[in-house]
């Protein structure tokens, strides 16, 4: 009898082939893509986690939720470029506000220009995953691209309100350093 699939594996998928699903969704969808993705990569949130928490055992470090916030930030980082995702930084921007950064982040794709931040699996997936840390809603936004142009990606990663705010400036023109500052 064949035994059930594993309901924590997380399955490696080149990074052309995620490259190859947004062009494919941009082109079939419109701007449509990015709430697909996003969903996408929230659904997944639970299962990156389950695998951080079983390599952060492998690697002598305590559950996720338990670590001291610079060795959560360390452990995340050596296990996102381990799985392939890319090398990260992690950097708090004030109280509320983390930045995620990466100059050789595995969905964003520089010979596909978009004309705006477009790694939306990559916010969903590390808004599930870090609120499920945190055991709080928060709310993920890539702010700088390499698909856009950028030298790097960023994410902002904060509570709801925080992230709904820095949205709304953001469409209002405004740069999200300067949304932030307003929070101040």
């Amino acid at each position: 009898m064949p035994s059930s699939p594993d309901p924590l594996a997380l399955t490696s998928v080149p990074h052309t082939s995620l490259r190859a699903l947004r062009s494919a969704l941009v082109r079939d969808l419109g701007d449509g893509f990015a709430s697909v993705l996003q969903e996408a990569g929230f659904a997944g949130g639970a299962s990156v986690l389950d695998a951080f928490a079983a390599w952060c055992g492998r690697s002598g470090l305590a559950a996720p939720e338990t670590l001291p916030i610079e060795t959560f930030h360390a452990g995340l980082a050596r296990f996102l470029a381990e799985a392939g995702w890319g090398r990260i930084t992690v950097t708090p921007m004030g109280e509320a506000v983390l930045a995620i950064d990466s100059a050789d982040w595995a969905e964003a794709d520089p010979d596909a220009p978009m004309p705006y931040p477009s790694c939306y699996y990559s916010a969903g997936m590390f808004a599930d995953l870090l609120g499920r840390v945190a055991d709080a809603p928060v709310g993920c936004m890539e702010v700088t691209c390499q698909s856009s142009g950028a030298t790097h990606c960023r994410f902002l990663v904060g509570n709801p309100e925080v992230m709904a705010h820095v949205y709304q400036r953001i469409t209002e023109g405004a740069g999200y350093q300067d949304a932030l500052d307003e929070l101040a």
